[in-house]
């Protein structure tokens, strides 16, 4: 359920970087506010986040706290800013860098983050073109952060202040060191610095919010690290609203926005999620993202319950890019005319992914076993949340357990009362058994902790158990759990190569073909009482190779576990999928979206000389006819399409379902059902 907010977000955002070096003269010497203002309302824009403080160091205002750009040809180009869109009715969140602080590290090279000896992105050396990370843990530069932060609101009055950068860097300054000391911990322990990163930007958090709040109790707070981490609600407590950073060209690829979305929907909070006008990421002059991709992502984030953002960045010189804005319209265009039908929407998800991110203890953009799950699920088309241990399962049929969960007492108890309850589990390599490998939760296999010696090794399908998958062996490049099965059906089983690939015995050019006289290894697959299991990390597998045949298993073992689901559709494997419902309203709402990315770019730069390759959409084609199928509580009076207000055809399906058939879908169609009152 959404927390009330008396400040909630809007749907149709841009944050606007304006990291300038003072190398550079004539800084906001071509701003113009009549242009500024009318090039964001032809693009529809309705919020604009603006900087105070760049990660150079410099503020864009007459500062008192900091210290002004050396080159700023308009003594207030933020307050110039400011004025001009409050006329507009365009609000201006403010922006104010925490750790990149290049002039701050040039002055107070003590706050400066320390490496432990390895190689830390966060400790550049002195020739490196970077940015060199300050310590959250020094006393005096927490105070200027909460000064700065009162002298902007104090001058301004935004609606929010965007705190950017927020990390944990394995910091070993003295002032660290001196603290992990003091706590008993190791400061050559990569966990234990961590922890003390983790700590201290806590303190940092609780305190900027507890202080600005008795100012100024209406302001909306963010603190941004490049990703939600899926750590439970009491980590969000000193933020009123949440940011998804997820730049899909910028190195966070297409698959990211949807995992972190569909948590930070379960967290009560209004969220806005972050992609980018740019080709390639943050920082890119003179680059630009295709009309199609944008609409395509903008649509995305609204099906998923987001709010949206485009991150831009202004020229030195101050001047707006009218080409950019011309690229975002159609896309906030679409977003405009369906904030009727996304206001109080709430997703409907069957399914909850519990997340193996939440379980680890490593610091990570998300964790390939989740990436793996949610990919699956989006590609089946099956509505989901991911949750994490302290979410309430009641609202849910399924949860499913991806490969690498290690459940504690607590945890254990909750999933064994929802199954009690009635509810469905799917588990998958050592998720839902012991660190000896036995089961904690009754999955009807004997286990331990040994794994079979082949990798890769295959499996196939009992008779009739698993139609969508071939008939003989199939190459699963992982190696398999040993269990024994105790009351389970057995779906599928574990099969043998002639060997495992050596110097002293190889077969053609990857691995040995399975041997079809020597008797199966053990299960692969198996259902009991309502829990699925799958003896391979499959999620991880999958995400690895994206062999189908994973995810035919997984779904097969979905449809047994879940046979009636909430939505059905014949898009294909690249279209995605959601339902929410208006309640307030009567009404629900169907999002279907097509469009695929592709990898272009083979070998794309990053900043410490590493390369990846670089999904990305340009132009979508057409499809359809696309039929789908949603299962709702009554039968609707009427079903039409949002943004032209077409009525369609709906016929029954059968048990509670109702199908509508879209003669043509170009990238997002919004289809509603309405309800009889």
């Amino acid at each position: 359920m959404l927390k009330k907010n008396r400040n909630p977000l809007r749907y149709r955002q841009i944050h606007l970087d304006f990291h300038t070096s003072e190398h550079i003269p004539g800084i906001g010497a071509a701003f113009d506010p009549e242009e500024f203002v009318s090039t964001l309302q032809a693009a529809h824009v309705d919020s604009i986040t603006l900087f105070a403080k760049c990660h150079h160091g410099w503020s864009y205002y007459p500062t008192e706290v900091g210290a002004p750009h050396p080159h700023l040809e308009r003594e207030d180009l933020l307050g110039d800013m400011v004025t001009a869109l409050k006329a507009a009715d365009i609000e201006c969140p403010i922006y104010i860098t925490v750790q990149w602080d290049e002039r701050n590290s040039r002055l107070h090279p003590e706050w400066r983050v320390c490496s432990a000896g390895e190689d830390n992105p966060f400790a550049p050396g002195p020739l490196d073109a970077a940015w060199h990370t300050l310590c959250l843990n020094h006393e005096a530069y927490r105070a200027e952060l909460l000064e700065h932060a009162r002298e902007v609101v104090r001058r301004y009055d935004p609606p929010g202040l965007f705190f950017d950068i927020i990390l944990t860097p394995s910091c070993a300054c003295a002032a660290c060191m001196e603290r992990m000391t003091s706590m008993g911990r190791d400061p050559s322990s990569a966990a234990d610095r961590l922890s003390n990163d983790e700590e201290v930007n806590e303190i940092f958090r609780s305190d900027m919010t507890k202080a600005l709040r008795e100012e100024f109790p209406d302001l909306r707070i963010f603190y941004n690290c490049g990703h939600i981490h899926k750590q439970g609600a009491k980590r969000f407590e000193p933020y009123s609203h949440l940011e998804l950073e997820s730049l899909p060209t910028g190195g966070w690829g297409y698959d990211h926005f949807p995992s972190s979305a569909r948590y930070a929907a379960t967290l009560g909070l209004d969220f806005v999620a972050h992609t980018g006008k740019f080709h390639t990421t943050w920082g890119e002059f003179g680059g630009f993202k295709h009309p199609d991709a944008l609409e395509f992502e903008c649509a995305q984030m609204v099906a998923l319950g987001s709010k949206c953002l485009v991150g831009d960045q202004l020229h030195p010189n101050g001047r707006i890019n009218a080409d950019t804005y011309r690229s975002i319209a159609p896309a906030y265009a679409r977003v405009e005319k369906l904030e009727p039908y996304l206001d109080g929407a709430r997703q409907i998800s069957e399914i909850a992914v519990l997340s193996a991110e939440h379980f680890s203890h490593e610091d990570r953009r998300n964790h390939p076993s989740d990436d793996g799950a949610t990919q699956m699920l989006q590609e089946l088309k099956y509505p989901f949340d991911v949750v994490d241990s302290g979410s309430d399962l009641s609202r849910y049929k399924l949860i499913i357990l991806p490969d690498d969960i290690s459940l504690d007492e607590a945890m254990t108890g909750k999933l064994r009362d929802f199954h009690k309850a009635g509810g469905k589990l799917l588990a998958s390599d050592r998720s839902g058994l012991s660190a000896d490998g036995t089961p904690v939760l009754p999955l009807g296999l004997k286990t331990g902790p040994e794994r079979h010696p082949f990798d890769p090794s295959y499996i196939v399908p009992a008779s009739g158990a698993l139609p969508s998958l071939p008939a003989g062996a199939s190459v699963v490049y992982g190696s398999a759990r040993k269990v024994e099965a105790d009351g389970a059906e057995v779906l599928a089983t574990v099969h043998r190569p002639y060997f495992n690939r050596s110097y002293a015995h190889f077969c053609s050019h990857q691995h040995a073909p399975d041997d079809p006289d020597a008797a199966p290894l053990g299960p692969a697959a198996t259902i009991h009482d309502g829990i699925g299991y799958v003896a391979y990390p499959i999620f991880d597998i999958y995400r690895q190779v994206g062999q189908p045949i994973y995810k035919y298993l997984v779904g097969e073992m979905i449809s047994r576990l879940l046979p009636d689901p909430v939505l059905t559709t014949d898009l294909p494997s690249s279209g995605r999928a959601s339902i929410s419902v208006q309640e307030d309203q009567n009404r629900h709402v169907l999002h279907l979206l097509y469009g695929p990315p592709q990898i272009r770019g083979k070998s794309v730069a990053g900043q410490r000389g590493e390369t990846r390759v670089m999904e990305m959409i340009e132009d979508i084609p057409a499809i359809g006819p696309v039929r789908a199928e949603v299962r709702l509580p009554k039968a609707p009076k009427r079903a039409f399409d949002a943004m032209t207000g077409e009525e369609l055809e709906v016929t029954s399906a059968g048990e509670g379902c109702y199908a509508v058939t879209i003669p043509r879908l170009h990238i997002h169609s919004a289809i509603v059902f309405e309800e009889s009152v």
